[in-house]
């Protein structure tokens, strides 16, 4: 679940449009304006969604060269929120994410791609219960612009689809159950 989630956010965060300049944004967790969120099917009847409440990071942009744009993101895996504790519970649990030995998961982008305005291919690190692989998938930019407080903001979203046992964690939920997607959907205000 980790994996989908940073994965999309890291995607989003590289996506910015060529408006600006080059520049670090702050993802803006603070005043919850990002979100790492999960789906996975529940033994094939149904789907399970869930959220990471905790995370931090930021993204850099420059329109001219949207190439070297790059993101960095933090999520802490006991911050699992899926709004049913007894479920928690088993997902921060050794069975899946196990919290207490794999506190944060990361994602550290080694590359992009733009694929036309406004969007590309984010490639980068991503760390889950211990393991690290090179993931790509697809991001877009949803706008830019000032907010009514001064500030300069930039939004984005990215999604992928991870295979939980490429994590090493291969908990049986039925074959439907094998992979989760994440998505990534963050604002970020220019430091």
């Amino acid at each position: 679940m980790k994996k989908l989630m940073l994965a999309a956010g890291l995607s989003a965060a590289l996506l910015m449009p060529s408006l600006s300049q080059a520049a670090t944004y702050k993802i803006d967790t603070q005043g919850a304006h990002a979100f790492i969120q999960f789906k996975i099917q529940h033994l094939g009847y149904s789907w399970l969604l869930g959220r990471f409440n905790t995370f931090d990071g930021q993204f850099e942009y420059d329109a001219k060269a949207p190439e070297k744009s790059a993101i960095e993101v933090t999520i802490e895996t006991a911050s699992l929120d899926s709004n049913h504790a007894e479920r928690d519970k088993h997902l921060k649990g050794s069975d899946f994410l196990d919290v207490s030995k794999f506190p944060q998961s990361t994602f550290k982008s080694t590359g992009f791609k733009s694929t036309g305005a406004g969007e590309g291919v984010l490639t980068g690190d991503f760390t889950l219960h211990g393991v690290t692989k090179s993931i790509s998938f697809p991001v877009k930019m949803i706008g830019e612009g000032k907010d009514p407080w001064g500030g300069y903001r930039a939004g984005f979203e990215g999604k992928t689809k991870l295979k939980l046992s490429d994590y090493g964690i291969d908990y049986n939920l039925g074959p439907a159950s094998t992979s989760v997607e994440i998505g990534l959907f963050i604002e970020g205000i220019r430091q």
